[in-house]
């Protein structure tokens, strides 16, 4: 028997919220899943909990009426242990190396006056405390209710001693024996305490490039094996100078068994190379000094190199997008702090709490008008990419009180070519960045992993992955049922792969897209460094249904006589957003996946589906319908070809006055009605993707695109600055696209602004949404929605969708733990071949 229970929260994890908290279930301390919650709880709520999962948060009249009848299962037992000395073996799994567990273990057991020992192992940390028997249930419940602000306990088990005596604690040597069971911390954004360190200048690490204690820095990027101690990162290489070693020694100190300490004695080495190789006395200073001059600066940070230049010199920025053939995709953009992002930028308190916390991603922001860098940074997008500093070279780099003026924002865009993986070894960069930087401001500190930022928004009332990478790798996320060891290697855009086994699934860092052959190599790399790290050794490998992807490919020729299972692509975007909110095995939802491109089983082209789903199988209960796309990567990159094949599909003349029919030349254009007349290079396709293409084509905004989604950015941005659409327009039944192609040209050739246009589509985009909902559900009585697929990235229509869904009585699970594109899919691939 389930049963329902109320459980007040009594600690969140910072940073992960939104997935494991640890609440008081009637009296004991358990590790709950909160990623179904609308909102991050905080400590004062009531939780209603089903199955280890928190269903909402509810008022205590409701809490009192959910537990009235209720056996009290799960009340702690009384100790049946005798009163005198006890030692137990506690053995606690998690995320528990890296974040400061040991110190805490010994402060505790300090505290209580016992004796023992604390150890990492592959399993995680395993403590023997021994001392009378009430302060040995103390130390346990500590160890589960009060572990330290980085800490992710996801299990601690007990296992009784015959005591030894003595009365001193230590923390033992790490065992490297067996496989590794425990979780690599992610790294994380230098903390306050370090910051005022930093600009302290009685502070013996005033200015110190490197400066981190147990609470913040790099973790994921430098470590090389676990247990993670300081020969197992790539800091072993630095000895600890005498006062280092003293604060590292104490347990009284911030930086007790802080493994990548260090400072100006001890520490690495900072230095500016230019390519004739000369070496600046003064790295940073130089380094400012170039930027301000409108160079380009390669700068080494936590999981490789950026490209920096001064974000409002205009020709600074275009030098850079040309030199990395970056196209039009937009850069990011990194402040010195938030009253410089607030003058360039517009930001809600939840904004900035996201923009602020302790992952710093890159968080997409609506411009300020006046905002004054350079139009090339992001050209024609309503949005700028702004981080803060994570880095104390990245603070340095923006310049302190006092320091020469230079510039306070800057473009921070991954050291590579378009379509690379980023460089991140010093020898790699060198050869790779050497066209692309006028100089290499770098370190001695080797990366074992690279790792690109991660880039959010926020949307529909939290936080919206757009990248998950740095700050969230390698965090696992919590299982709704157990797995086999098993690899699922994700999709040929925004490439991530996944290791999964029991109840938990690792997701890697961001990779690329595979389309290069060293981004191929780069998925080889991470997959045997997360093996590595989480001890899991796939006996099934699981890859995307299409016959031509690359990762597809990289499967199959990786496999070793493994099984190599094949999941359709949309279905995986919805059995992922499914897992991350914990629905079981036997659970089927309305799923709604709306992308760009996948494969379907029929051999078109996919993109607006609705699946009534679960995790082993679903049906395709409707789509959008069919067009031809002419041409293939022509039509993609082409959107004014999308238009005219939505046009014809919806028996709309090729006007000369629409927009979309003058950008095409003369000569393609008869082409092009070539193969829609005969089918010749056609292939049907059902992409919502394509149609946001053909409708801003159709309205002039954008008839050729440089990255993708950008012509869908465009019409978004173009929807929100024009408020409220009314009623839109309408799809035929059941989900024809015809009605909506014939409205849209109508209002062109009549005039109506383009940004009206923009919001009565995405209007009408949402009524679909809502209506292909109430047909699933009269079909089937489900009342759950997953909304899935690389559309959903757009804020807009998310919210709008969702508040739809709502208001017609639907429960609505969307993205929050993984990016709703092509970068969460290895996760619903996983756990829909380990259940094939």
């Amino acid at each position: 028997m389930c049963l329902g229970i109320p459980g007040r929260v009594v600690r969140l994890v910072p940073g992960y919220a939104g997935q494991l908290a640890m609440v008081d279930v009637m009296g004991v301390q358990r590790q709950v899943n909160v990623g179904m919650l609308e909102r991050a709880p905080d400590p004062e709520d009531w939780i209603l909990i089903h199955m280890g999962f928190a269903l909402e948060v509810i008022d205590e009249a409701a809490a009192e009426r959910a537990m009235s009848g209720l056996e009290l299962m799960g009340r702690a037992r009384e100790s049946t242990e005798p009163a005198g000395r006890v030692r137990r073996r506690f053995t606690v799994a998690g995320l528990v190396q890296g974040v400061g567990f040991r110190p805490f273990a010994y402060a505790t057991a300090a505290d209580l006056a016992l004796a023992g020992s604390v150890a990492n192992t592959a399993d995680g940390v395993v403590i023997e405390a021994e001392g009378p028997a009430e302060a040995v249930r103390e130390f346990g419940r500590r160890l589960r209710a009060d572990a330290p602000p980085l800490a992710m306990v996801t299990a601690v088990d007990e296992t009784p001693l015959e005591p030894v005596g003595g009365t001193g604690f230590t923390i033992a040597e790490s065992s490297a024996g067996g496989q590794a069971r425990t979780l690599a911390s992610p790294d994380v954004a230098t903390c306050d305490d370090c910051l005022a360190e930093l600009r302290d200048p009685a502070d013996r690490r005033y200015r110190h490039p490197f400066i981190t204690c147990t609470n913040c820095g790099p973790r994921f990027t430098i470590i090389t094996g676990l247990p993670y101690d300081r020969a197992a990162t790539t800091m072993a290489g630095f000895a600890m100078c005498a006062a280092c070693r003293a604060e590292y020694e104490d347990p009284a100190d911030r930086r007790f068994h802080a493994q990548p300490i260090a400072c100006p004695d001890c520490g690495p080495r900072l230095e500016l190379h230019t390519p004739g190789g000369d070496r600046h006395p003064d790295p940073l200073r130089g380094a400012r000094e170039l930027l301000a001059a409108g160079r380009i600066v390669a700068v080494k940070g936590l999981g490789g190199y950026h490209l920096a230049c001064d974000a409002r010199n205009a020709d600074a920025v275009a030098e850079l997008r040309a030199r990395k053939r970056r196209g039009g995709k937009p850069f990011a953009v990194m402040v010195a702090d938030l009253d410089t992002a607030r003058r360039l930028v517009t930001m809600t308190d939840d904004e900035e709490r996201l923009l602020t916390g302790v992952r710093h991603p890159i968080v997409l922001l609506p411009r300020r008008a006046g905002g004054d860098v350079a139009a090339a940074v992001a050209p024609g997008n309503p949005d700028l990419g702004i981080m803060l500093p994570y880095t104390p070279l990245h603070v340095l780099l923006l310049g302190l009180p006092g320091d020469p003026t230079g510039p306070d924002a800057l473009v921070m865009t991954s050291g590579n070519l378009a379509g690379e993986p980023i460089a991140y070894d010093d020898a790699d960069a060198a050869r790779r960045l050497a066209p692309l930087a006028d100089a290499f401001l770098r370190h001695d500190r080797a990366i074992r992993v690279p790792c690109d930022d991660s880039v959010s928004r926020h949307a529909a009332g939290a936080e919206l992955p757009i990248r998950r990478s740095r700050g969230h790798a390698p965090m696992p996320l919590a299982l709704p049922f157990e797995v086999p060891p098993t690899l699922a290697v994700g999709a040929d855009l925004k490439n991530a792969c996944a290791l999964g086994a029991g109840r938990y699934a690792w997701v890697s860092q961001h990779i690329g897209d595979m389309d290069d052959l060293s981004t191929i190599d780069a998925l080889s790399g991470t997959e045997a460094h997360l093996e590595r790290l989480t001890g899991v050794r796939p006996e099934t490998i699981v890859a995307d249904l299409h016959p031509g992807y690359r990762s597809t490919g990289w499967a199959r020729d990786h496999a070793a006589g493994r099984p190599v299972r094949l999941v359709q692509h949309h279905h995986a975007h919805i059995a992922s957003v499914m897992a991350e909110h914990g629905l079981g095995l036997d659970e089927r939802v309305i799923g709604v996946a709306f992308d760009g491109t996948g494969y379907g089983t029929d051999g078109a082209v996919w993109g607006g589906e609705v699946l009534i789903a679960d995790y082993k199988s679903y049906d395709r209960a409707t789509h959008l319908g069919y067009v031809p796309l002419a041409g293939g990567d022509a039509s993609v990159l082409r959107p004014y070809r999308m238009a005219m094949a939505h046009l014809r599909a919806a028996g709309v003349p090729w006007h000369p006055e629409l927009a979309c029919v003058a950008a095409c030349p003369p000569a393609e254009r008869d082409v092009l009605a070539h193969q829609l007349e005969t089918g010749f290079g056609c292939v049907p396709t059902s992409s919502m993707g394509r149609l946001f293409d053909a409708v801003a084509s159709l309205t002039g905004a954008c008839h050729a695109v440089e990255y993708e989604a950008e012509a869908a950015i465009i019409l978004e941005g173009l929807a929100a600055s024009a408020g409220p659409a009314g009623d839109g327009y309408r799809f035929g039944p059941p989900a024809d696209p015809g009605p909506v192609i014939r409205a849209v040209a109508a209002d062109v050739l009549a005039g109506v602004p383009a940004a009206t246009v923009a919001a009565r589509f995405h209007a009408a985009v949402t009524a679909l949404i809502a209506d292909l909902a109430e047909l699933g559900r009269d079909r089937t009585g489900l009342d759950v929605v997953a909304l899935g697929g690389g559309v959903f990235q757009n804020a807009l229509l998310l919210d709008a969708a969702r508040r739809a869904l709502r208001e017609r009585g639907f429960t609505v699970l969307l993205p929050r733990l993984l990016p709703p594109n092509d970068g969460g899919l290895a996760l619903g691939q996983l756990v829909v071949g380990a259940c094939c």
